[in-house]
């Protein structure tokens, strides 16, 4: 590899970093990250059951006959409001079994706006028609290395239920997003995550 293929998925990194939205392939860097996880199933997908912007519930499934089988459900957050199509503040927008989210990287070492544990979710037009919802995440509160630092974006409480208030994505508890690497890292990453309420 020369010098300038590793230049240019690094320059992508960098602006994923600053806020923008990868929406064609991850990084070199992401892809080394992936790599080293188990590999891509159809066995198993995420689902994103709606309560409230605080108090929702992220699901990891396994495809079964019959009923789908749930192994584990995890409290989470999901935007400001509940208006989907409220950019930046509102929570994911809806996605069935013909449009579900594209799950498209996982990183454990993310550095941008949102740290450490970070999941890539496609983007989705909202119910609107028109309004495309971009920089879509499942992420948590913490430092690029994961753990816990001083500033607001990168402290978790455990006593304030605003820490599960994101800009629009789905937003975990610190232990829970690393419980959910860890059980996905062994039984493989699922394609696709469903928006249900």
């Amino acid at each position: 590899m020369n010098l300038n293929t590793r230049v240019v998925p690094f320059a992508l990194a960098t602006v994923l970093a600053a806020g923008l939205s990868a929406t064609l392939t991850p990084s070199a860097q992401a892809r080394e990250e992936t790599g080293a996880s188990a590999a891509v199933t159809d066995a198993y997908y995420l689902r994103f059951d709606k309560g409230t912007v605080t108090d929702s519930r992220l699901e990891l499934v396994k495809r079964v006959p019959g009923r789908d089988k749930v192994i584990k459900r995890w409290k989470a957050g999901s935007g400001q409001v509940t208006n989907e199509c409220a950019v930046g503040r509102g929570w994911l927008p809806d996605a069935d079994a013909r449009h579900p989210y594209a799950v498209q990287w996982h990183r454990k070492n993310f550095d941008g706006i949102i740290n450490g544990f970070v999941i890539k979710l496609s983007d989705k037009v909202c119910k609107n028609g028109r309004t495309k919802r971009t920089e879509l995440f499942i992420h948590s509160e913490m430092k690029p290395n994961g753990r816990q630092g001083t500033i607001e974006s990168e402290k978790w409480t455990d006593r304030n239920p605003n820490d599960y208030f994101s800009n629009g994505c789905i937003k975990l508890n610190p232990r829970d997003i690393k419980d959910l690497f860890s059980r996905l890292d062994r039984t493989g990453w699922p394609k696709k995550l469903y928006v249900v309420r």
